[in-house]
């Protein structure tokens, strides 16, 4: 059995605006520098082998927080197949406009669907695509041989995995909402399947 920790990176500046960040590479703001200690805290006596982080500053700077919290240096590896979703046009532009121009239901599309596509972004199902095959690659292999992993990444890339894991169906995803600087907590089986799950 191993442990499969998700966790989404504490706030953003541009979190803190209502901005689409997506691939903008932008870091963290004060507050989620506190958030990303407070993660830490949360993780304090748990075993922990390796690490896995998308390529954007966010999750790095959250990763440094948590392992300065917790005093351990850990083989850690990062990818942009763990990168949060292209938000195409609507990067850099304040969701609450948006929504304001768009109306709720587009709105919710734009935000929360599984497929519904984005000019120059990306949609969900295309976050899924690239994420979970680097998922049953690189780090699949490695909670099977009872490695405890921890996994920083975004709201999308994350609800991609959760998705997964949990074998959401297309619909269902929607309702699905991970808080900044959430921590998840899985059970994982020797053969890759999810025991349990709780959030910390």
């Amino acid at each position: 059995m191993a442990n499969l920790i998700l966790v989404r990176h504490g706030e953003s500046e541009w979190n803190a605006k209502g901005l689409w960040t997506g691939l903008t590479d932008i870091g963290l703001s004060e507050k989620g520098i506190q958030q990303s200690r407070f993660a830490g805290e949360k993780l304090k006596g748990m075993s922990i082998d390796l690490a896995f982080a998308s390529v954007l500053i966010r999750a790095k700077q959250t990763l440094d927080e948590i392992k300065n919290v917790l005093k351990i240096d850990i083989p850690t590896f990062e990818d942009k197949a763990l990168n949060e979703r292209d938000y195409g046009i609507y990067t850099g532009k304040n969701k609450w406009e948006i929504q304001k121009e768009v109306g709720n239901e587009q709105f919710l599309k734009i935000r929360r669907s599984w497929d519904s596509p984005i000019e120059n972004g990306e949609s969900l199902k295309d976050v899924y695509d690239r994420t979970i095959p680097y998922y049953q690659a690189e780090i699949l292999p490695e909670l099977k041989k009872g490695k405890n992993v921890l996994i920083i990444a975004h709201g999308n890339s994350l609800r991609a995995l959760i998705k997964y894991l949990e074998n959401i169906n297309d619909e269902g995803v929607s309702e699905l909402e991970i808080e900044v600087g959430e921590v998840d907590l899985f059970e994982i089986d020797n053969n890759g399947n999810v025991i349990s799950k709780k959030i910390l």
